[in-house]
């Protein structure tokens, strides 16, 4: 093990250590103060800060400080069935809002317009909030022929899943889904509350009616703190004289 790496892990240690002895909305002190009581460069400590923000212990406030947050709590959901994060909250009791949202009809790129098939097209994103904090950036884009704004704006709460599911046209069948770790550009980094370039959860998805057709192109950007996802798989059998 690199004294790099020896180094990090005990920097991530006492900066547990520390924020499992304060509570929520205590502010924590300047960044020169905690590089010279852990023994660390001020590039390091915020690397390890960077760290903790994105997993939503932390939130830095410009010209502020950085304060305790604590995750009021996870929301844990298997990927086998497509739901909005407002479906999730319930279950455990969470309370989320919307933050910031936007609304409007943009041009389809090629590539949406290969799938969506319209040369323009509702593009929907806002901010999901959790006890006050940013905990997910969520973008959708719709043919208008499946959704207009005015529709969307006269009854949205924040699930454009939610507003097709109630409406019940079109019938939604399956979301083909990719997952991967990103890094945050800036107008995802400003929506959350984070530094760019951020390591956040991103699935993006293809919606498709039962008819074959695509409804909806999604990307969500979720804090790793505040989310967990898992995905049951089944195992295959082995075929005869297969080995591992």
């Amino acid at each position: 093990m690199s004294h790099q790496t020896q180094l990090s892990q005990r920097l991530h240690r006492q900066l547990g250590d520390l924020l499992s002895e304060l509570s929520p909305g205590d502010r924590l002190p300047s960044e020169p103060k905690l590089s010279k009581a852990f023994g660390v460069s001020r590039a390091t400590l915020r690397e390890a800060m960077r760290t903790f923000e994105t997993q939503g212990l932390i939130q830095r406030r410009q010209g502020v400080g950085t304060f305790v947050v604590h995750p009021p709590g996870v929301m844990d959901a298997g990927l086998e069935v497509l739901e909005s994060i407002e479906t999730l909250a319930e279950r455990i009791g969470l309370e989320v809002s919307m933050g910031a949202y936007e609304v409007e009809v943009r041009p389809a790129t090629a590539s949406q317009l290969s799938l969506l098939k319209e040369p323009e097209l509702l593009y929907v994103s806002r901010v999901i909030e959790a006890e006050g904090r940013p905990v997910a950036f969520l973008e959708d884009t719709l043919p208008l022929s499946v959704l207009s704004k005015e529709e969307l704006l006269a009854d949205f709460t924040g699930s454009v899943l939610d507003f097709l599911l109630k409406r019940g046209d079109p019938s939604l069948a399956t979301s083909e889904t990719e997952i991967q770790a990103v890094a945050t550009e800036t107008h995802i980094a400003r929506a959350l509350h984070i530094q760019c370039g951020d390591v956040v959860l991103r699935l993006q998805g293809t919606l498709y009616s039962a008819e074959g057709a695509v409804v909806a192109l999604s990307q969500s950007h979720f804090l790793p703190g505040y989310f967990r996802f898992r995905l049951l798989r089944r195992v295959g059998a082995l075929e005869k004289g297969q080995r591992f």
